[in-house]
């Protein structure tokens, strides 16, 4: 049975940073891609970032290049996501999911987490 759980979230101030952890059971990471998406209250899911399977190559939203770094461990079965910078807008709840190719679309993705709060405020 496919599971993927976050872990991570929390309250953090503006310019501050945290990181994400998706772990996932029941199928092998090394096969899959990865993405982080995000869905604020009233707004749409939107993709964050993602891992391709077959490379490593990574995928940033506009919002977030230069302050989102996306990592995988295949032997921890586990994939990150590291913040810095966080700004207020970057509250939301965040998910890993996972299917075969790497997109920022969430429609693409088949499994998903239960989700992990990031609050950004001062």
């Amino acid at each position: 049975q496919v599971q993927l759980v976050e872990s991570g979230g929390g309250l953090v101030q503006p310019g501050g940073s945290l990181r994400l952890s998706c772990a996932a059971s029941g199928f092998t990471l090394d096969y899959y891609a990865i993405g982080w998406f995000r869905q604020a209250p009233g707004k749409e899911r939107e993709g964050v970032s993602c891992i391709s399977s077959s490379d490593g190559s990574t995928y940033y939203a506009d919002s977030v290049k230069g302050r989102f770094t996306i990592s995988r461990d295949n032997a921890k079965n586990t994939v990150y996501l590291q913040m810095n910078s966080l700004k207020p807008e970057d509250t939301a709840v965040y998910y890993c999911a996972t299917d075969l190719i790497a997109t920022l679309h969430p429609a693409d993705f088949g499994s998903w987490g239960q989700g992990t709060q990031v609050t950004v405020s001062s």
